[in-house]
């Protein structure tokens, strides 16, 4: 057979195929069934701008946020973007998971608290905030040294919303262990909690501890954070306790005490004053992660989330004084920059039929570094009783808790 080669390329993609010539016949029927799957990411799609304003470049494939350094598409009449000392940030559109502008937003950090968020995330579907439970010793066993707590006490009944509100609230690691419990147990908990992290997309996020105390291994980044948060805001539930400022906790004999939540940007507590519009998520502190702060906030009609991990300069409050600046800079900036990623660009996609299992529309690799940019494009057809198949895969750019 000759060794002369013929060439195929995927309008809008740098895809491109070469195959002998004798097979081309027969590849060429499938071209239609490839150009049919070729990946959103490579999909020349814009939208429009403000009334009157320039239209949106494409949607950037995903690999972009995996680069280094700070990343932002201004338009003309842009804001300048602050200067954010934190090792990794994000600023996102709630509403349609455009990523207007990132820092290392897949650099892996150990996450603190705001990993309660995927928790939340995936335990409170399962348990109704009605129920009640009387607390038993080994639940609250070991719980890491100098954790946030509550207050819940072993022997003492509580509802589950009473938990949750300790858990948004406190950061409560105790009743953080007492869920998990009536979920199938700590390590059921993260197995769990894990695989929502890949449903959803977070594929920086290895959960050790659901509770987000340091241990080794424990990652996130501030990507995966804000697709929490996001998601988080879809359920009512997680909405309103992330909002809730203050409320009261039992103490199992009758009586109650305040509790308040920790995040100074809702309450505007210790000198931090109270962002306008700030309605969650989550604030977290560790020895090894730093100050980390999941926060959403609307104004006229437009929700934003943004992720500060671990700033580099200033006191405690500077994870609050880092993400107003960037909320500021967020709202200043719609209309006025093109995205430069999705949270959903890694999303799990769904084959379709009820009982169809999920599909990964993109997979990285488990517990290392890398993208394939493009994913997977495959095109079949069959001519009498032969068929071809075409998959290509490009690479992309590779202790106390409160």
């Amino acid at each position: 057979m000759p060794r002369t080669a013929v060439a195929f390329r995927v309008p809008g993609t740098a895809v491109a195929f070469r195959m002998p010539r004798a097979a081309a016949a027969t590849c060429a029927v499938c071209v239609a069934g490839v150009l049919a799957l070729a990946p959103v990411a490579a999909a020349a799609a814009t939208k429009p701008g403000p009334a009157g304003g320039p239209r949106a470049a494409a949607m950037p494939r995903p690999s972009l946020l995996y680069r280094h350094g700070t990343l932002v598409r201004p338009d003309r009449g842009a804001p300048a973007l602050p200067d954010v000392s934190a090792l990794s940030w994000l600023v996102a559109d709630a509403d349609s998971g455009e990523v207007l502008a990132a820092h290392d937003a897949h650099r892996r950090l150990p996450p603190a608290s705001t990993l309660k968020t995927l928790f939340a995330l995936t335990v409170l579907p399962t348990l109704p905030g009605g129920i009640r439970h009387r607390v038993r010793e080994e639940e609250l066993a070991g719980i890491g040294p100098g954790s946030s707590m509550v207050g819940v006490a072993e022997g003492h009944t509580y509802t589950v919303a009473d938990l949750w509100r300790g858990v948004f609230l406190n950061s409560g690691n105790d009743a953080v262990h007492v869920l998990a419990a009536l979920n199938g147990g700590w390590a059921t908990t993260a197995a769990r909690m894990q695989a929502e992290a890949r449903a959803l997309g977070a594929l920086d996020t290895q959960v050790r501890s659901p509770d987000g105390y340091d241990t080794p291994g424990q990652v996130s980044s501030a990507y995966d954070l804000a697709v929490f948060g996001r998601s988080g805001l879809r359920n009512a539930d997680f909405a309103r306790y992330c909002g809730t400022a203050e409320a009261e906790f039992p103490d199992g004999a009758g009586r109650s005490y305040g509790i308040r939540n920790t995040n100074r940007l809702l309450t505007g507590a210790d000198g931090v004053e109270p962002y306008r519009g700030l309605i969650g998520v989550k604030n977290g502190y560790t020895t090894n992660a730093g100050n980390t702060l999941v926060a959403a906030a609307r104004r006229g009609g437009r929700t934003l989330v943004v992720t500060v991990m671990n700033p580099q300069a200033g006191g405690g409050a500077t994870v609050y004084e880092e993400a107003r600046q960037l909320l500021d800079w967020g709202f200043g900036a719609a209309g006025r920059v093109a995205p430069v990623g999705s949270l959903d660009g890694l999303r799990v996609r769904p084959r379709p039929g009820p009982h169809a299992p999920p599909v990964a529309a993109v997979v990285a690799p488990e517990g290392g570094p890398g993208w394939p940019e493009t994913g997977a494009i495959s095109g079949a057809a069959a001519l009498g009783a032969g068929a071809v198949a075409l998959v290509l895969r490009g690479r992309g750019p590779r202790s106390s808790e409160s």
